[in-house]
């Protein structure tokens, strides 16, 4: 990562002070500035005053939890913001990314999962930014921009909003699952290898195994099945890796 003379500030709510000193040192030793707050009333207020680059959120805290939080900060900021969750209940990943969240890490987690996390959620809003700047001085939208979005039959993905629909329905994606998603479906038909996947969501420093892949493919899978139970694009090829199918 090309490191700059200012590093972003990230803002970690959580009121397990265990987690808030491991995450801070993990954060602290890749260079970022990090606020801590132990509880989400308390951190509501100084994200307002002192709004960080990145907010990380445990969902479960006393006073208001991470949920509300992300609600009440919504009405007056879209920073980008990462949950912690000990949870693993699909209805609740579903609505916080509704709410506006930007990815979820589930507890235990590996704290250089975490960084790489942060890194892509921040790589991502810093992309947002240059394309609304762009945006704003562009005369009309033209071809570069319309590429943005991506058309497979019933699949639409726009990069830019970061917003997902099958059959005209929306499909709520975290960052990674985007990025694999997109991969498959640029090129329907091929095969894309476990490898493949893995340049494709993650920095080339990151490390993943087969099974994590695997564990974001099912997820997907599991998410468009609950817009349509017939959704079957997404194919196994074992020993090899995913294609997205071909219409027909």
């Amino acid at each position: 990562m090309t490191e700059t003379n200012t590093m972003p500030t990230i803002a970690l709510v959580d009121d397990d002070r265990n987690i808030l000193t491991s995450v801070s040192i993990a954060l602290e030793a890749e260079g970022y500035k990090v606020e801590t707050y132990t509880d989400g009333a308390s951190a509501l207020d100084g994200l307002l005053a002192r709004p960080p680059q990145l907010a990380i959120f445990d969902i479960k805290m006393p006073r208001m939890d991470g949920m509300e939080l992300l609600r009440r900060l919504r009405q007056k900021s879209d920073m980008p913001v990462i949950f912690l969750t000990s949870k693993d209940e699909e209805i609740d990943e579903l609505f916080g990314l509704k709410m506006g969240a930007d990815d979820f890490i589930t507890k235990p987690f590996s704290q250089r999962l975490l960084v790489e996390r942060v890194r892509a959620v921040l790589r991502r809003a810093a992309g947002r930014e240059a394309a609304a700047a762009a945006g704003a001085t562009a005369p009309k939208p033209g071809a570069a921009q319309l590429a943005r979005s991506l058309e497979r039959g019933q699949l639409v993905m726009d990069q830019e909003r970061h917003t997902c629909t099958w059959k005209g329905e929306p499909v709520t994606l975290t960052v990674t699952e985007f990025l694999i998603l997109h991969s498959l479906a640029q090129r329907p038909g091929v095969v894309k290898s476990r490898d493949a996947l893995m340049d494709a969501a993650y920095d080339e420093q990151v490390y993943v195994d087969d099974r994590t892949i695997d564990s974001h493919i099912k997820r997907l899978r599991k998410k468009f099945k609950m817009v349509d139970t017939d959704f079957d694009m997404i194919e196994t090829l074992y020993g090899v890796g995913y294609r997205f199918r071909e219409a027909a």
